[in-house]
């Protein structure tokens, strides 16, 4: 009687799927029948419904460890869309508990009452991690789609990170897939391409958004294959895109002679087969960051995207000066100090913060840092239990990496004037983080953008206080117009302040136009000229840096 009663109502909610309805007994759940796999969501509060752990590729293990994403398996029955699923494996961990190289999943945030024609526009948001970690993966989207006053889907995943995503060498090339990371992201994009109109969504406007990495990523699919529009995407936002050293294959080969060397594999004839069939706890014994040669030390970041002549063409300024990206409309930003969290707290010399800055960019040479020094003298402010030299190592880096890059490229891809660009500087401040000299650090918006209850983390505790819960509406009514319009200021909040496109007329050598959120006086700025003279000098050596 069981089993019949179970038949009788997964026919029927096929049957009322298949008419176009969403909603149906199924345990209250709406049911999406994919060409591979059928996936029951969940209704949850706001009026959202959530359909979690959606595979979007093929497991890359066994032989599809380091290969190109795959399409997915057809599967059986009725998944239950209920559980996000592992994470990707990331650098220097060495458990393997909730992380799995099957990881290559994602999350789907609908309005409950969004059927396959609402025809709404997506959010398609981008991890960030430094490419070796999936950092935030348990964000929600509940809180923009409710923003957005049920106007718009959000899309969220994972994607491989670290050597499972981004292992260079030869060896990689020639019998696996280099840059697999950003692969799978297109092949995320293209999922959402193909099934997104299942959800109610619009498959014709996507906008791609993400910060750090994630803001990097963008800043890569921007110029994937050289600027191919393959129609993936309509709109972008880019919060603090992070311009490291972005090396060619050949140069990063010392990433896997030393794997290699480290897990054995050395004395295997074919060291990329040894590598694919050992167990993934070995092989994250042998995960960690090490120096560049010549280096006194490993950067921040072990792994990230090579220069591979196909999929990333060149580094990043140079492909946005050659003209080679995707113009479209597109918010691209920083935060006041970016750079807190990353320098080394106890830095006490100016030695030792050019040492520490080598590691992360290893051309740079004497003669910049004799600039460096004009630009970025000893400070003059100084914090309890922080080296006399933080403060200046945290402000050259977060510039040199976060703020510049999001300056210059802004008013690289407005040269066109084909569609607007927008820059925005993030000032909102916590007391026990400026206090302490930390500020608004590196990427401190994500408590607006998604809002504090759906970080899925613990959030800056003044954003549930009038310190500055005020700027969330203020934040996530710019952001939602945009994925709605293209145009962040159709729908942003009442009262809040016109929002200007970066560059005003045809001299973009002029100070961009900026907007500058603080609680309670976001407004409308123009480039400093001190900030200008720093990052005019840091995006002139960033080609000799290979940012």
């Amino acid at each position: 009687m069981t089993v019949l009663l179970t038949t009788l109502i997964v026919s029927l909610a096929l049957v009322l799927h298949h008419r176009g309805s969403k909603a149906h007994p199924v345990n209250n759940g709406p049911l999406v029948e994919l060409d591979y796999a059928k996936y029951l969501g969940t209704p949850g509060g706001h009026n959202v419904t959530s359909w979690l752990g959606i595979r979007y590729a093929a497991p890359p293990v066994g032989d599809l460890r380091f290969a190109a994403p795959q399409d997915p398996k057809k599967e059986g029955g009725i998944q239950r869309a209920n559980s996000r699923g592992p994470h990707c494996i990331s650098t220097n961990s060495k458990s393997v508990t909730r992380i799995s190289e099957d990881c290559l999943r994602l999350n789907v945030f609908a309005p409950s009452n969004a059927r396959p024609n609402s025809k709404l526009p997506v959010f398609f948001f981008i991890l960030g991690g430094g490419f070796n970690i999936n950092s935030d993966p348990f964000l929600n989207g509940t809180g923009l789609v409710t923003a957005s006053g049920h106007n718009i889907i959000v899309v969220t995943f994972t994607y491989r990170v670290s050597l499972y995503g981004f292992l260079p060498g030869k060896e990689i090339e020639e019998g696996a897939s280099l840059n697999n990371g950003l692969k799978d992201q297109i092949k995320a994009l293209k999922w959402v391409k193909k099934y997104i109109s299942k959800f109610g969504g619009n498959p014709d406007h996507v906008v791609i958004g993400g910060h750090s990495a994630g803001a990097a990523s963008v800043a890569h699919l921007l110029t994937a294959y050289g600027g191919r529009n393959d129609n993936l995407f309509h709109g972008a936002i880019a919060g603090s895109p992070s311009f490291g050293t972005t090396l060619a294959n050949n140069q990063s080969q010392y990433l896997y002679d030393s794997l290699v060397k480290r897990t054995g594999c050395d004395s295997h004839q074919d060291t990329l087969a040894c590598l694919r069939k050992l167990k993934v706890n070995k092989l994250q014994e042998h995960n960690l960051g090490i120096p560049l040669p010549d280096s006194s030390g490993p950067p921040l970041f072990a792994y990230s995207p090579v220069i591979d002549g196909d999929l990333i063409q060149d580094s990043f300024y140079n492909l946005y000066n050659q003209g080679k990206f995707i113009d479209v409309p597109t918010v691209m930003g920083s935060d006041s100090n970016e750079g807190t969290i990353f320098a080394p707290h106890n830095t006490s010399t100016m030695e030792e913060s050019d040492r520490w800055l080598s590691r992360q960019f290893p051309a740079l040479q004497h003669h910049h840092f004799e600039k460096l020094h004009e630009l970025y003298p000893e400070p003059e402010v100084r914090y309890q239990g922080a080296g006399a030299y933080w403060t200046q190592l945290s402000e050259l880096y977060g510039d040199m990496r976060y703020t510049c890059p999001a300056m210059a490229i802004c008013r690289t891809m407005s040269k066109s004037f084909k569609s607007d660009k927008w820059n925005y500087e993030y000032h909102a401040q916590d007391h026990r983080f400026t206090k302490n000299g930390y500020g608004a650090t590196h990427t401190v918006e994500l408590n607006a953008i998604f809002g504090p209850a759906f970080l899925g983390r613990k959030a800056a505790p003044s954003y549930n206080s009038r310190e500055n819960g005020p700027i969330v509406p203020i934040v996530q009514g710019y952001w939602t117009s945009f994925i709605r319009t293209l145009d962040p200021n159709k729908y942003r909040a009442k009262g809040s302040p016109e929002w200007k496109p970066s560059v005003q007329d045809k001299d973009s050598s002029k100070p961009l136009h900026r907007l500058y959120f603080e609680t309670n006086d976001t407004k409308m700025i123009v480039e400093d000229e001190h900030l200008k003279r720093k990052c005019d000098y840091l995006t002139s050596i960033g080609p000799e840096l290979m940012q």
